[in-house]
């Protein structure tokens, strides 16, 4: 496992976990969380931060930027424009050039706008950033998108912060089967167990928040996160045995007296 990384854009990580900043009931539990969750990088709102304070009340004064890679979000933008722009505004302030990329389209169910989404791809990739959209668990999408430029696809297991694990398995694993660049399950884990089901399907990575954030113990869940999505990847790799309508001996009967 120590030679097993995560690599996008040419950028390795140890840690297929990326957790998010948001919903913490403090600074303080959400750093020891991502202590606890052994993530290597953290995804924040570019609309959400002061960009501008320089009296320690930005989020960003409570990350530490040499241990984790900051992956900026357009969390909050419905049009390609405006997605494009904030991603603009959060490099021109000096965060970095990659940017997880958000347009939602319906207010409500918080489904990404996949035309949308397409179309800012294109224009981002082609200004150098790192894109890594998030989008519907629709292979047709992701493969554009990958076509589009994008470094990786983030397709939801769920709804934004529903809880509800992964509702397609075969939709994501038809998108690993499909896609020449890594994906990072985003959106709706809820659990460990939903956390080492979306890697056993083969997903090279998991982004999660609101489970974190939002469980009685954030640092408890955040450690159980982290030996979830380990434990998910090895049993990946190790390959699972296949199903069977019927019952196999686990101990062989051929030699045995009487056979």
């Amino acid at each position: 496992m120590d030679d097993d990384l995560l690599t996008i854009a040419g950028k390795t990580f140890r840690s297929r976990l990326i957790v998010g900043t948001g919903k913490y009931a403090s600074h303080d539990a959400m750093r020891r969380a991502h202590d606890a969750s052994g993530a290597e990088m953290v995804t924040v709102a570019v609309r959400r931060v002061d960009l501008d304070a320089r009296d320690g009340s930005s989020l960003l004064d409570h990350i530490d930027t040499d241990r984790y890679a900051l992956l900026p979000n357009t969390a909050g933008c419905y049009t390609a424009d405006e997605a494009i722009r904030t991603a603009r505004l959060g490099r021109e302030a000096g965060l970095t050039n990659w940017v997880k990329l958000e347009v939602i389209g319906d207010e409500r169910t918080l489904f990404p706008d996949n035309e949308a989404l397409l179309a800012a791809t294109r224009v981002l990739a082609d200004e150098g950033f790192v894109v890594l959209p998030y989008t519907n668990d629709d292979p047709i999408v992701c493969r554009k998108l990958a076509a589009a430029g994008a470094a990786a696809v983030m397709p939801l297991g769920a709804p934004i912060g529903s809880g509800l694990g992964v509702q397609n398995r075969n939709s994501l694993t038809i998108i690993r089967e499909q896609a020449e660049v890594p994906v990072i399950v985003d959106a709706g884990v809820g659990s460990p167990s939903d956390a080492a089901v979306a890697m056993e399907l083969g997903a090279d990575g998991v982004l999660i928040n609101t489970a974190i954030a939002g469980a009685d113990d954030p640092v408890a869940m955040a450690e159980a996160m982290r030996l979830a999505v380990r434990s998910g990847r090895l049993g990946y790799l190790a390959g699972r045995i296949p199903r069977r309508r019927y019952a196999a001996a686990s101990s062989p009967v051929d030699g045995l007296v009487g056979h």
